[in-house]
């Protein structure tokens, strides 16, 4: 019989859902270096620390241009702007995400139309998509949640076939792949975020979106600094564009901890593997595991259960720190009105949204506190027949 471990208590430490103290040492010190290096330089916006990292990034991703902005957000928005989807124009989304997916499409002016989820993988189902096309449709957002990317051949084929623009939402994906294809790529424009938790962060605010066409970046350069022209040196005002402009400083920082992600994405796929092998709650139902180890980066691992916040109150009394993502699905927020959506409903959604719960996965966890987490969530008293 295998002994238990016990709950925690005082003289254990907290296992918390991100710990940015515990990274290396070399890699703090490369980021000093790149702060003192941008101190130096005496140009904090737009220069020469931004153009390398626009450059760095769109190469790791396959793709021609990167265009850096201030958020993930923006970098949707700045995207819609230069896609010159607006007023009219109806944007697909998924009801399964964060809120800054659907309200950049609120800002660009469009309407967001609101498909389900696949029920195992939380991505956007394309049963559910097909149910709410319209004359209206303009684009289709495909949110690559969690960090999982999967199906894109089929959306850029149902995109072609249906005069959809493609738009990747990356903002959980950063160097995820398929068949060689990194997220970002298969669509006309990818949106990446790289607020400090995302598995590629800053130390602060920042994002950047990718693409292979040449005027969606020059015209995403233009929205991004008050609409200015970026040629012949006029600072003629084209459009009624945003201050979102990436600075030096974080595009430095971002330079310097580059080459650290494939390592931090190949730790979390190791904890994510852990996970899978040693759950085995019968309440609790773990994600499909990718068929293409590199298709998912585990930005974040998410269970379900439908006694969700019993399980979170355990982990919690265990000294396992968790999350949900997202505990509302995207119609429940009164931010976003009454958009239009499924005529079948949006149940799926509603259902993952009741019942996911974001275990630890960052790429400094310790085994002991894997094991822990795995541990205290097989001990978990299962009440069935109780409902969410």
């Amino acid at each position: 019989m295998v002994e238990m471990m016990p709950l925690w208590s005082e003289e254990m430490s907290w296992i918390p859902m991100n710990d940015l103290t515990r990274e290396p040492e070399p890699l703090r010190r490369a980021m000093t270096e790149a702060v003192e290096r941008v101190i130096s330089s005496g140009s904090y916006v737009l220069d020469r620390e931004v153009e390398r990292f626009e450059r760095s990034w769109a190469e790791r991703c396959g793709v021609r241009f990167g265009v850096g902005v201030g958020n993930g957000m923006d970098a949707l928005e700045i995207a819609l702007q230069a896609l010159g989807i607006g007023p009219g124009d109806e944007v697909i989304v998924p009801a399964m995400t964060a809120f800054a997916s659907v309200l950049a499409v609120i800002r660009a002016g469009a309407t967001p139309v609101l498909a389900d989820i696949d029920e195992e993988t939380a991505l956007l189902s394309l049963e559910s998509v097909r149910r709410v096309i319209s004359g209206r449709s303009r684009a289709l957002m495909v949110v690559h949640l969690y960090g999982r990317l999967e199906r894109m051949n089929a959306w850029v084929s149902f995109c072609h076939d249906h005069g959809l623009v493609l738009i990747e939402d990356c903002a959980q994906a950063h160097l995820a792949s398929r068949n060689g294809a990194v997220a970002g790529s298969f669509g006309r424009v990818g949106a990446f975020s790289f607020y400090p938790t995302k598995n590629l962060g800053a130390l602060g605010d920042a994002g950047m979106l990718i693409t292979d066409d040449e005027t969606i970046a020059r015209k995403a350069r233009q929205w991004r600094d008050y609409g200015r022209s970026v040629s012949g040196g006029s600072g003629l005002h084209l459009v009624a564009g945003l201050n979102s402009r990436l600075d030096e400083l974080q595009a430095a920082l971002l330079s310097a901890r580059l080459p650290w992600l494939e390592g931090f994405n190949a730790a979390r796929r190791a904890i994510a593997m852990l996970y899978a092998q040693g759950i085995h709650h019968p309440g609790v139902r773990l994600p499909p595991m990718p068929e293409e180890s590199d298709s998912h980066v585990h930005h974040l691992f998410v269970v379900n259960s439908p006694q969700r916040d019993a399980l979170q109150t355990h982990l919690n009394h265990c000294g396992v720190k968790t999350g949900s993502h997202y505990p509302l699905p995207v119609h429940w927020h009164p931010a976003c009105g009454n958009p239009p959506r499924d005529p079948l409903g949006l149940r799926r959604a509603e259902r993952h949204a009741e019942s996911c719960l974001s275990l630890p996965c960052h790429p400094f966890l310790e085994g002991y506190e894997v094991e822990r987490v795995v541990d205290s969530i097989n001990r978990f008293i299962f009440t069935r027949g109780a409902t969410p």
